[in-house]
């Protein structure tokens, strides 16, 4: 008996498989069984319960990476979108410039903005061409859309242009159709006004705004803007014309400056 025991510890492995072989077994043969049926389903509920929350993680797991990703390519998108709108604003913007070349009579030279409101004392704007591309002080520059300033101060390969939104800013202007005479200030948000008009001269509101031809420096016919208000001055024979600037000095990028005529 105790060599019997003696055995069986030291087999005890084989022991023990051979058991789990037979249970096994008997399990297999006796799979239609009710008791092994109820067992079967326990021990389904338990590996369900034990699994259940793996599931869970690696589910949520999956759903943040999903997430992840789709955040990412909802920027790319975005981000091309931007790219595309802004090239199509700019090649708007060119063929509005190439237009504008095309039609003028005036000799001028393209030029792209690289700073604005470098001077302390006045609204400036710095543009990338000088004197090597024959700019000189007291030019006009202008967009298509109206003038903007004029030159004065010139270095090698860059100019300083004075904005018509400076305080210190003047422009002899008139006033289409009834061609009226005006000076021209800045006043405030792409607003301007046009003094000493005489009050018996008829301006309506949506009339043409455009250079004098009186200044060595802006040519006639330049457009300025438009009327946008007509206001009596008391006790005064004159009348102030507020005037529209068309150009939005915040988005200018390209000007072109004024050489002479063609």
């Amino acid at each position: 008996m105790r060599n019997l025991l003696l055995f069986i510890i030291k087999n005890k492995d084989h022991f023990v498989f051979a058991v789990t072989v037979t249970l096994s077994i008997s399990l297999l043969f006796n799979r239609n069984n009710d008791e092994m049926s109820v067992v079967r389903g326990f021990s389904s509920d338990i590996v369900s319960f034990l699994s259940s929350p793996m599931v869970k993680v690696k589910s949520l797991a999956i759903v943040s990476e999903e997430n992840q990703f789709l955040r990412e390519k909802n920027l790319q998108l975005n981000l091309q979108l931007e790219s595309i709108l802004y090239a199509a604003d700019e090649n708007k913007n060119l063929r509005e410039l190439l237009d504008f070349k095309r039609e003028t009579k005036l000799k001028i030279i393209p030029a792209s903005i690289i700073n604005k409101g470098i001077q302390t004392n006045i609204k400036a704007l710095t543009i990338d061409v000088g004197s090597r591309d024959s700019i000189f002080t007291n030019q006009a520059v202008l967009t298509p859309y109206g003038v903007i300033g004029k030159t004065i101060q010139v270095g090698k390969n860059s100019a300083i242009v004075q904005s018509i939104s400076d305080n210190n800013f003047r422009l002899s202007v008139r006033i289409m159709p009834s061609g009226a005479v005006g000076i021209l200030r800045w006043f405030d948000s792409n607003t301007c006004k046009v003094y000493e008009i005489q009050k018996n001269v008829e301006v309506n509101i949506g009339d043409r705004v455009i250079t004098s031809g009186f200044s060595k420096i802006y040519p006639p016919k330049l457009p300025v803007g438009t009327v946008s208000g007509v206001y009596d001055e008391r006790g005064s024979y004159q009348k102030v014309i507020n005037v529209s600037i068309q150009n939005d000095f915040e988005s200018i990028q390209n000007v072109f400056i004024v050489l002479g005529e063609k």
